[in-house]
């Protein structure tokens, strides 16, 4: 598209409505249009931007690098339950270091690992906490029935409603990492071993009718670029459009994260401009770019929806993020109450109530089908061969999934007890650290299209 742009009123509006503009000679060399309103809901692009970027994104940031969210528990050593796990990355930077464990905030690593209880939060000092260790770690020196107890406790009575697995929590091979030490980042992991991850994501976990043969994966070699690919997501129902959209607008935030954290030379990260365009410029993918974008939009919508919705669960007194640290933990919970009561203002929030809302038995199985379907990416994670992608990729995944957890568990949420911590809707501490972290790391990516904006601007 050829976009005069010499009045500089109109190459500001355009530069608005863009994610990227080059000017010379009078025409536009590469644009992505990304404005309006958003498709299955009745939000627009420039209101989700404003909202974000002034409001949230620097709150999220802040929240994120407190000690409750920093450490999340992982085990990068599950085989990859779908082919032989023979592409392990060897490069440096796909290495993820382990966090020591004198490293770990005392209430952290005490076992808290499950329900808020008050007799967990009760626990105030130090020497009281290392007794808790010796009853909550999980290691070699646990019993088989220690184990079996903790497994037990993480697949409690709501575990059917569950989008992900569980078992990264109570393995005995999880282990803590400090998200802010091993950022998200381009690693130079590619090829054969990353493209066959995402197209099993999306060939095998995506729905599309029986018709389509073409594949869902926009990156796709034998098509090329995704010519025409929407057209037949007009045939498919709400839900299943959703689920094809949550997974492209991740695959989407994740491929911004690494064009906005790439290695130039020896431990120089910057924006790659040109890996942008290659991913998303309307010339270099046939128009596909815009889509793709959108759908990052649409999953932020989602995800903080769900936000909003799981609001009343941490109102309650009863719901402490326990580090150990009394001062901390307050100015922490704080602070995620103030981002909460921002979630709760936006006005064009998505509505999931048009959601498996059909005959009770067909929405009921669409449902389970949708929630198999999703927990089956999450196992896919563990076929990532770069350890680094992988942390990233399965944290991403769970978040996503406790939000969908949260968007379908309304009632259970408002029917929650004022002052009982052991009933009613519950969060694992795993499950918050990955909400959190997997919201931050779409306000990042809506807060990086700006700053490509002002690259692409600055090249003109």
């Amino acid at each position: 598209m050829l976009v005069q742009c010499k009045d500089p009123h109109t190459k500001l509006r355009l530069f608005i409505m863009h994610v990227g503009i080059r000017c010379e000679k009078g025409k536009v060399l590469w644009n992505i249009l990304l404005t309006g309103v958003l498709d299955d809901c009745f939000c627009d692009i420039e209101s989700i931007d404003v909202f974000n970027n002034l409001k949230i994104f620097p709150l999220i940031r802040k929240l994120i690098e407190k000690d409750f969210f920093r450490y999340y528990r992982v085990n990068l050593k599950r085989p990859c339950p779908f082919w032989p796990d023979d592409s392990h990355c060897s490069i440096r930077d796909c290495h993820v270091e382990p966090c020591p464990e004198s490293k770990i905030p005392v209430g952290i690593k005490s076992g808290n690992y499950n329900k808020y209880s008050l007799a967990a939060n009760a626990i105030r000092d130090i020497k009281e906490c290392e007794q808790a260790h010796e009853l909550g770690a999980i290691n070699s020196t646990l019993s088989n029935q220690s184990k079996e107890a903790f497994e037990d406790w993480a697949h409690h009575d709501d575990a059917q409603d569950h989008f992900c697995g569980l078992d990264d929590e109570t393995s005995p091979e999880a282990e803590y990492v400090d998200l802010r030490l091993n950022p998200e980042r381009y690693t130079g992991y590619k090829g054969p071993s990353a493209w066959r991850v995402w197209n099993s994501i999306y060939e095998e976990n995506c729905f599309k009718p029986r018709s389509v043969y073409r594949p869902l994966n926009p990156l796709a070699p034998s098509r090329g670029e995704c010519e025409g690919f929407y057209d037949w997501l007009e045939g498919l129902c709400l839900e299943k459009r959703v689920f094809y959209r949550l997974i492209s607008g991740l695959h989407s935030s994740i491929n911004i994260h690494l064009c906005a954290n790439c290695l130039f030379s020896a431990a120089v990260w910057g924006a790659n401009v040109h890996e942008f365009r290659r991913r998303f410029g309307s010339a270099e993918t046939k128009g596909e770019g815009t889509r793709r974008l959108k759908n990052l939009y649409f999953l932020y919508l989602i995800e903080l929806r769900a936000l909003s919705k799981v609001a009343p669960y941490f109102e309650r007194a009863f719901v402490n993020l326990y580090t150990g640290n009394v001062h901390e933990d307050s100015a922490t919970k704080e602070l995620l109450l103030q981002i909460l009561t921002e979630t709760k203002a936006f006005p064009m929030h998505f509505d999931e109530s048009s959601m498996f809302a059909g005959h009770k038995m067909e929405a009921r199985r669409l449902k389970e089908e949708f929630r198999l379907h999703f927990k089956n990416i999450s196992r896919i994670m563990d076929c990532v061969g770069c350890d680094k992608c992988r942390l990233w990729g399965k944290l991403q995944t769970q978040g996503l999934g406790t939000a969908l957890r949260i968007l379908f568990s309304e009632k259970e949420i408002k029917n929650l007890p004022e002052n009982s911590p052991s009933k009613g809707f519950q969060l694992t501490r795993q499950e918050i650290v990955a909400l959190l972290n997997a919201f931050g790391r779409l306000s990042t990516s809506i807060k990086e299209l700006h700053n490509f904006r002002t690259l692409l601007k600055d090249q003109r």
